[in-house]
């Protein structure tokens, strides 16, 4: 703990707030909320003996900031918003938007159809799942609807109203067509009925209508439909698979288990539903809460940002905040850490299989660690680097013969692609093919942006930049470094046989061959390389599709787009025909025949 921190320690208010951990690079490490600020920072540099995941933080911290609010609920709202912003290595990082899918039917409709939502809280609809490891709900969707004969259609169906005609679903026996009135809409709100019972967790009337059309297929030698059956009611089958025995069939809760070697962590969610356990998934976490009892508060309330919840959660550890966590997921589940009966085996299974992953996932993650921070920590001792290079990026041109010169610029955070932060850049100055120019060009421009913080990508300083190439490229880049007055480490690395050379040093560094250290420099660069080729090939495409329609007299921007639009690629265009050409709104006959004589005058 340095002299800083110590004193910072000491001017901590007691109100509730947000804190928030740095490292010797300023990066945010780790976001916690308190009740008291100063009792809970205080903590974490106490002497006293700390769990291995959190001393691994504290190991980390080299100052802290924190942010007072009006109370422990505000605290909350902060600290899920700066979690979200800087996504702290410490922190659990639930992905927003996990979207798991949902069957959603709309109860407010007269005659209502099964769909498939990932996203709910549509005001009248009923929902029921998540559906995921290895439950298809499209496929789920179709076995109702093809037992019970619910419509599909999009169509806005009315007591009042009737089609002209029936679809072909009905004349295949797969929608009662309530479309024409062929079933009333009390018959019609039996078959939903019927539907809801099945996904609620009831398949034996289901089970029973799938045989049945099996058999009379099969006898009336519709051997397709038969198939269709069968294959249905094989997936009925898996579903009654997932039964929990000895439990109500219109039960539904989720399981939490959390378990942890003391760095390392693993959350597993059961979710079970209509009695069945409908999928279990596993999230590593290395969460640096001093109680796990947090580490599981936090992880159950981002969990539920998405997704609803049931009426019932069994938990391997108990929630002290209770009504913080009510009011964050929005909802009053019963909430039971201390479980018997069925709960507590349902549990039990949890546990053994968060502590089957954590086993494996300590292999990946240390193999994982080997190929980032490892790696970079070895390539700053074998460069002489003076900073860790957690935040690197690439630069590389392409173009062919000087035309479409363009330039990427490719960032690697942790040692891993930050593909949200990539840039590429048209080379406007540069006359013919000058590598170096155009490397110079690219290089200013985004430094430029970095000295006017203009860019969300381009706020954030480089501890190193990549140059693909040799000497010559690097001693280019270095003069456009020297003329913006930044202190940033550069290195190239030259292709031939992996040399990567620094500045002020004549001899190349020859990192030893097969090295995660080097891996990463050649991650990098072909990264950057890839990235600089299919923005080369997009802009040489358009580039060639614009030379060629706009040659066309009479054919303006509008038209040139609804051809594109219409037939895909010039290619396409090349061998459509007049009558094609027609179609296309805007294309009249002339201008038709004068696209077709352009392309075929030219080939002939």
């Amino acid at each position: 703990m340095n002299d800083a921190i110590k004193q910072k320690l000491k001017l901590l208010p007691t109100k509730s707030g947000v804190y928030v951990m740095k490292n010797v690079h300023g990066t945010v490490i780790y976001v916690g909320k308190a009740k008291s600020l100063k009792n809970r920072v205080s903590q974490y540099f106490r002497s006293s003996p700390k769990p291995s995941k959190v001393q691994a933080m504290v190991d980390n911290i080299d100052d802290f900031e924190y942010f007072i609010t009006v109370s422990e609920r505000d605290a909350l709202a902060l600290e899920s918003n700066l979690i979200k912003k800087y996504q702290p290595h410490y922190n659990i990082l639930l992905k927003d938007g996990k979207a798991f899918p949902y069957i959603a039917i709309n109860m407010q409709d007269p005659f209502p159809k099964l769909q498939v939502l990932r996203k709910i809280g549509k005001p009248g609809y009923k929902y029921f799942g998540p559906y995921f490891a290895g439950l298809n709900a499209a496929e789920i969707v179709k076995t109702a609807n093809a037992a019970f004969g619910l419509r599909t259609c999009n169509m806005k169906i009315t007591p009042t109203s009737v089609a002209k005609r029936e679809c072909l679903n009905f004349f295949l026996g797969l929608c009662s067509a309530p479309c024409t009135k062929r079933v009333s809409q009390q018959e019609y709100a039996e078959r939903v009925k019927k539907a809801i019972n099945f996904l609620s967790g009831n398949d034996d009337e289901i089970e029973q209508v799938l045989q049945k059309n099996m058999m009379e297929s099969a006898e009336n030698e519709n051997f397709e439909s038969a198939l269709q059956s069968r294959d249905r009611l094989k997936m009925v089958q898996k579903l009654k698979q997932r039964i929990v025995a000895n439990m109500p069939k219109d039960v539904d809760k989720d399981v939490f288990a959390y378990v942890t070697d003391g760095l390392n962590g693993v959350i597993t969610s059961m979710v079970i539903r209509g009695g069945k356990i409908l999928g279990v998934l596993n999230y590593p976490t290395q969460d640096a809460s001093l109680e796990e009892e947090q580490t599981l508060f936090e992880f159950v309330r981002q969990y539920y940002e998405n997704l609803i919840v049931p009426e019932e959660i069994i938990l391997s550890h108990d929630i002290v905040d209770k009504e913080l966590l009510f009011e964050s997921i929005g909802k009053r589940p019963r909430l039971v850490s201390n479980p018997h009966g069925i709960n507590l085996t349902l549990l039990k299974m949890a546990k053994e299989n968060a502590k089957d992953y954590l086993e494996k996932h300590i292999e990946k993650s240390k193999l994982k660690f080997a190929n980032t921070i490892g790696a970079l920590e070895k390539l700053q001792q074998a460069l002489g680097l003076k900073s860790f290079p957690n935040r690197m990026e690439c630069y590389d041109i392409s173009h062919i013969s000087g035309t479409n010169k363009v330039a990427s610029m490719v960032v690697f955070k942790g040692g891993e692609p930050s593909k949200a932060d990539y840039r590429k850049f048209k080379i406007k100055l540069v006359e013919g093919s000058n590598d170096f120019a155009s490397l110079q060009e690219a290089l200013r421009r985004r430094l430029k942006r970095l000295k006017e913080q203009n860019g969300e990508s381009f706020d954030e300083k480089p501890d190193l930049i990549v140059i693909d190439g040799g000497k010559g490229q690097l001693s280019a880049c270095q003069e456009v470094l020297k003329e913006s007055g930044f202190q940033i480490e550069m290195i190239s690395l030259a292709k031939r046989i992996e040399e990567v050379f620094v500045p002020n040093q004549s001899e190349p560094v020859m990192l030893k061959y097969a090295s995660a250290e080097l891996k990463l420099l050649q991650r990098i660069r072909d990264e950057a390389h890839r990235f600089a080729i299919t923005f080369h090939r997009m802009t040489r495409t358009k580039a060639q599709t614009q030379s060629e329609l706009e040659s066309i007299k009479g054919l303006g921007m509008k038209k040139q787009m609804a051809l594109l639009e219409a037939f895909g690629s010039i290619e396409n265009i090349k061998n459509a025909s007049i009558e094609e050409f027609l179609i296309v709104p805007g294309i009249f006959e002339s201008l038709a025949i004068e696209i077709y004589k352009h392309f075929h005058q030219q080939n002939s």
